[in-house]
């Protein structure tokens, strides 16, 4: 009984008064004071940084206040110059704070180098299948007196003879000797 009394006197009332009173500054406070400190509405436009050389992306990033790392570099395009910039994470004109980190995919100095796979005594169609598979193309197709139809022989490079498991960049020309099925 003495409880229930006390939750009605006029002391509990002015204390719970006060402390939500205290409560709603509080708040108040952290609101600005928050806004202040995480710099809400200062905002830098991404510069677009593709095609740009690797060497010149420290000194552009410094004068925009950024800061930059290289994710990936694995996929090669032709289409841009050895080193260069070909994708960046924001994109560019987006609004972001002062140094924020830029996540850039940069072009390799070349195709990646593959194992070429052994397709000697196998049929022409699974040949062109596995090297395509690994990311050969197929180039001249000879034929040569062999009783195997359609048979891979051996397989050239450039005009010269290679070997399974040679290391060739992706994308190369593998030439194929197939037998004519004459003895």
């Amino acid at each position: 009984m003495d409880f229930i009394r006390f939750l009605f006197s006029k002391v509990f009332v002015r204390q719970i008064g006060f402390a939500f009173v205290a409560i709603i500054v509080l708040l108040i406070g952290v609101y600005y004071t928050l806004d202040n400190i995480t710099q809400n509405n200062d905002h830098i436009e991404v510069p677009d940084l593709e095609t740009i050389s690797l060497a010149e992306i420290p000194a552009l990033t410094k004068r925009f206040e950024l800061r930059f790392q290289v994710l990936d570099s694995a996929k090669f395009n032709p289409n841009y110059p050895p080193f260069a910039v070909i994708e960046q994470t924001p994109k560019a004109g987006a609004q972001v704070k002062r140094d924020r980190t830029i996540y850039l995919t940069v072009n390799p100095s070349g195709y990646r180098k593959l194992k070429v796979p052994n397709v000697v005594q196998i049929t022409k169609r699974n040949a062109q299948t596995r090297l395509t598979a690994v990311g050969f193309e197929v180039g001249k197709i000879t034929y040569r007196d062999n009783i195997g139809k359609d048979m891979v022989l051996e397989m050239r490079f450039q005009g010269s003879k290679i070997e399974p498991g040679v290391v060739l960049p992706k994308t190369s020309k593998i030439d194929l000797v197939l037998g004519n099925g004459k003895r």
